[in-house]
This record gives C-alpha cells, sequence and structure tokens, in this order.
C-alpha cells in the first residue's frame, strides 16, 4: 500500500493520555469484515469517540476543535492486544502520521512502518515533559523532521528537550520519506535485482 510520504510534519498534537490502548480500542473487531484497507478512519477509537446511541461523545478529544491534527500524543505500550492491521490503517485514515509513546507493541509498530505511520518513542521521562508542554500550550505547533531525526515540541521555553532526537530503522526512514512500503520498495528495485541475478547466473 502506497500512502503520503512523510519528510516534515507541523501540526498541532493531540493528546490521547492513557497507557496501555490496544488494538481493540483503537479499531473494534466488529468493524474488521471489510475486505478492504478503506473506510477505517471514521471508526477510530469508536467506543470512546461515540455514545451508545450513536452520537459523538463531546468530551472526547476526537470530537473537539483541538482534537485535529496529524500527531498524536498518547501513553506507554501504545498499540498492544491482536495484531490487527487494520489499527495502523484506521489511525492514518483519520489523519494521524506520527504517534508519540513511549513504547509500542512490536507488531504495531511494523504495522505501524508499514503503512505510512511513525511511532516515534521517548523516554517516560520525556513523555512526561511532552504532556506537561502540551498542556502548558495547547494550541501550539509541533514539528516532526524526518530528515534530521527531530522531535520539536512547541515549547515555551528553552530546555533539555526543547529538541528531542529519535532513532529509525534507515531503510524504514527511506520507506517513509518516498511514501512506499516494503513491496513498493522492492519492485522499484527491479532493476538491480535483474542485474544482480544476471551477474550470478554467469559467474
Amino acid at each position: 500500500m502506497s500512502f503520503e510520504p512523510l519528510n516534515l510534519i507541523s501540526s498541532r498534537v493531540v493528546p490521547l493520555l492513557a497507557d496501555n490502548i490496544d488494538t481493540d480500542r483503537i479499531i473494534p473487531a466488529r468493524f474488521l469484515k471489510s475486505v478492504s484497507s478503506d473506510g477505517f478512519g471514521k471508526n477510530l477509537f469508536h467506543d470512546w469517540r461515540y455514545r451508545p446511541d450513536g452520537t459523538p461523545d463531546p468530551e472526547f478529544i476526537l470530537n473537539k476543535p483541538e482534537g485535529r491534527g496529524q500527531i498524536l500524543l498518547t501513553g506507554p505500550n501504545f498499540g498492544c492486544g491482536s495484531s490487527r492491521e487494520h489499527a495502523a490503517w484506521a489511525l492514518y485514515q483519520y489523519g494521524f502520521r506520527v504517534i508519540i509513546s513511549s513504547g509500542f507493541a512490536d507488531i504495531f509498530r511494523t504495522n505501524a512502518l508499514n503503512n505510512g505511520l511513525l511511532p516515534l518513542e521517548v523516554s517516560l521521562g520525556q513523555l512526561q515533559f511532552l504532556m506537561e508542554t502540551y498542556h502548558s500550550n495547547q494550541n501550539g505547533t509541533w514539528t516532526v523532521d524526518m530528515e534530521s531525526q527531530l522531535l520539536i515540541p512547541a515549547t515555551l521555553a528553552v530546555t533539555a528537550f526543547s529538541e528531542i532526537p529519535f532513532a529509525i530503522n534507515p531503510f524504514r526512514k527511506q520507506c517513509l520519506r518516498t511514501g512506499s512500503d516494503v513491496v513498493d520498495f522492492l519492485a522499484g528495485m527491479k532493476p538491480q535485482i535483474a542485474e544482480y541475478e544476471t551477474h550470478s547466473l554467469t559467474r
């Protein structure tokens, strides 16, 4: 699946400050019947987002004016639970490109990277700082710079965490920056693969 390249994001941050948010909370199992990867964004966090009668819960962050942005700030162990790729689809289709947490479930991390999302992992201390930063400046614009691998929160003062470096596998970084999943990347390498095979057969 191709996606929009991710190079530089400047956006308000959307806080969802809960720990251990699992994939069933991200996209409930009853919405997984579709054979297409489209249409999941409308059901992102459905059981928090909507009341039992189907009306939006005005207290949930995604239903508030400040609940729109490309960066989700959340608690530790995000994406735990079942391995459904639909969780990444729902987040991307809603409009998120970066998920900031102090820890991600391994399978969710892989699914996110395969589907145009950057799982940006910080330390617990940095996460606490980022949560405090949001509360002190809720309308601030945060920046994620893929080239320099920096998270720049909207701090009101210069601190040790005014710029937070983050790690990412170079191959995954290239895929995100070019909007290519693993299959796209390998398909683009066909000439090099053919050349390698030709040289291998002539040895």
